[in-house]
């Protein structure tokens, strides 16, 4: 039997996950405008990177250096999983190396990465993206030295 509260953190989960599949298709796309519009407070931590990226025109930054140096980039997203504050997603990332990227000059390899993304929420407006994946297998696909 579904009660009013399994109603509403079902209906919660649906427009965080309404969110996430927004972003991740935004990025996909190219499209820096509407990624950010998925943000209520724009906030990026890139693990690998050991990079925090704050507010709005600090993140947009940082994906104009990501296409610039990936115009093919898309993140194709898997199984999402629901916390209580985030959405895990498990995605596929890939593009074609073709500008300065993280000191790297272009190699105009491919990169495949499995990447785990953590979306976290305050209610249901998305404060942050956490994205975590393997460094070596990408500089490896990319043929770069450690």
């Amino acid at each position: 039997m579904s009660t009013s509260a399994d109603t509403t953190i079902n209906a919660l989960r649906s427009r965080r996950e309404q969110t996430v599949r927004e972003h991740i298709d935004a990025e996909s796309r190219g499209d820096i405008k509407a990624a950010l519009a998925t943000f209520y407070d724009a906030n990026y931590d890139v693990v690998p990177f050991g990079a925090t990226t704050n507010g709005a025109a600090a993140v947009e930054e940082m994906l104009r250096q990501l296409l610039a140096a990936f115009p093919d980039f898309r993140a194709t997203p898997g199984p999402l999983h629901h916390g209580d504050e985030i959405v895990f997603v498990e995605s596929r990332l890939t593009g074609t190396h073709r500008g300065e990227w993280a000191g790297l000059p272009a190699t105009g390899r491919s990169i495949d990465v499995r990447s785990g993304c953590v979306f976290h929420f305050d209610d249901d407006r998305l404060i942050k993206e956490t994205v975590y994946f393997d460094h070596a297998t990408l500089l490896a696909q990319l043929n770069a030295e450690l």
